[in-house]
């Protein structure tokens, strides 16, 4: 995927920082071909212009945003028929969460044990659903289900995300750290 940078030089002039491919993405061992999340940008505090050089996803030491910080992130949603298959090749959900808190910290952490795919964040969500489709499950079991170009806005509830099709589900999505009252 490519990412075009725009940002200033020393006298303030408009300039394209960088125009290159994405460098942080999250594969499973058990599915190297398929990014479940691939890192487009983030921030950490209050975003500031001038903007620092360098990709800063590269050192994001958690992929949930703390407030005011930033996350903007392609995810991918795998079809439910996969824990299916992943179970009847012999693949070990304990070992997939391990694998998960290793090269997702932050988020992995918010992912229920008991209750796979549940999980909260403190962030305000702003998504679109690129390809496929994919049920938005709330705590209470209620659900609705998105398709291509449709748009969510997730406000720190619980939730889960449900692909009962038999195709990924994209979704671009802007995470916003939120402080929780």
């Amino acid at each position: 995927m490519r990412r075009v940078v725009t940002g200033h030089d020393k006298s303030g002039k408009s300039i394209f920082v960088s125009d290159d491919e994405i460098s942080r993405s999250v594969s499973l061992d058990a599915l190297p071909d398929v990014k479940i999340l691939e890192e487009i940008w983030c921030t950490d505090d209050v975003p500031s212009i001038p903007v620092n050089p360098g990709d800063p996803t590269v050192d994001m030491a958690s992929f949930v945003p703390k407030p005011q910080g930033t996350r903007f992130r392609f995810f991918t949603t795998l079809p439910e028929i996969w824990n299916k298959l992943a179970e009847e090749q012999g693949l070990e959900m304990d070992a997939i969460h391990e694998e998960l808190h290793a090269k997702m910290p932050g988020l992995a952490e918010t992912l229920e044990q008991d209750n796979p795919g549940m999980h909260t964040t403190d962030t305000i969500d702003y998504g679109v659903v690129l390809s496929g489709e994919v049920y938005l499950e709330l705590d209470d079991g209620q659900e609705v289900l998105l398709k291509q170009g449709d748009t969510y806005i997730q406000n720190g509830t619980r939730h889960a995300w449900r692909n009962r099709g038999d195709q990924p589900c994209i979704i671009a999505v802007v995470m916003v750290g939120a402080e929780r009252k």
